[in-house]
């Protein structure tokens, strides 16, 4: 079995892995201004920093919103085009080395899909994601750059932006802590400074999108939840996911390079085909 590039063409994005006899390497990223643009010079940078000729590819596999806009086969290299929501499942039990889990993809929106093994179902989906956090980010601090939201989060105190139970009670709610929010932006401050508010911004969206993931490890009956794309790499993200862990008893995980996860499912649904 030769080399199988797995590629997730976003609008302007792409990111590309490749399995060489069952090893997985690469993990490279290119923007362009169209997708068959930034999937053909990431193809070309992926194979130079693995050190590889186009005719080392046996197979490419595409999936994501540009996959649609290739039109046949990638520089005369056989080309398939991939369900998208089988590549954000496989992909994420590969990267978690998991048989079974809830697996969430943090894009522009949010995908959320229930893998077991093989077999991948989309439970649901939600259009607060990644874009969610820019565009707020934007109107509300003139910031749209992912990295200087991140940094900006990092440092910013939630108590000047949300509401939480123990500002509204003094009595004990079963299940839910006195740090628990109440209401996302319900006690923005006037003194609130920057950092604050994008606190405030990413909690919002991570909160979102925990609570969907948790619903729907409770309706598969599942209790590990996977989380990929974009923005998983937001360190105060993990923090406020930790503390779903520990309020539902239930386990979210992010694995080293969650962020490829569904190029990892693409090269991996090639595998099972060959």
């Amino acid at each position: 079995m030769g080399l199988i590039v797995g590629l997730d063409i976003g609008g302007t994005t792409t990111k590309i892995v490749g399995f060489d006899k069952r090893e997985l390497i690469g993990f490279v990223r290119v923007q362009a201004s169209d997708p068959f643009t930034s999937a053909s010079g990431g193809l070309g940078k992926f194979l130079n920093v693995i050190g590889k000729n186009l005719s080392d590819v046996d197979q490419i596999h595409a999936t994501g919103v540009g996959a649609s806009q290739l039109d046949g086969d990638l520089f005369n290299c056989r080309t398939l085009v991939v369900p998208e929501f089988d590549c954000v499942g496989l992909g994420g039990l590969y990267l978690a080395d998991l048989d079974e889990a809830i697996v969430v993809s943090m894009g522009t929106g949010t995908s959320i899909v229930a893998a077991r093994g093989k077999k991948v179902n989309h439970i649901i989906g939600s259009g607060v994601g990644g874009g969610t956090l820019q565009g707020l980010a934007e109107k509300m601090l003139n910031i749209e750059e992912f990295e200087t939201i991140s940094g900006l989060a990092n440092q910013g105190d939630l108590g000047m932006v949300d509401l939480t139970i123990g500002d509204i009670t003094t009595a004990e709610i079963p299940g839910l802590t006195a740090d628990a929010t109440a209401s996302n932006f319900g006690k923005l401050q006037d003194l609130a400074r920057a950092e604050d508010i994008a606190a405030g911004i990413v909690n919002l969206v991570f909160q979102s999108v925990g609570t969907a993931s948790v619903l729907a490890a409770r309706l598969e009956r599942l209790d590990r939840i996977v989380i990929t794309g974009n923005l998983s790499l937001m360190p105060l993200g993990k923090k406020v996911l930790d503390g779903f862990s520990n309020l539902y008893n239930l386990t979210f995980l992010i694995p080293e390079h969650a962020e490829f996860a569904t190029a990892v499912g693409a090269s991996i649904i090639g595998n099972q085909t060959l």
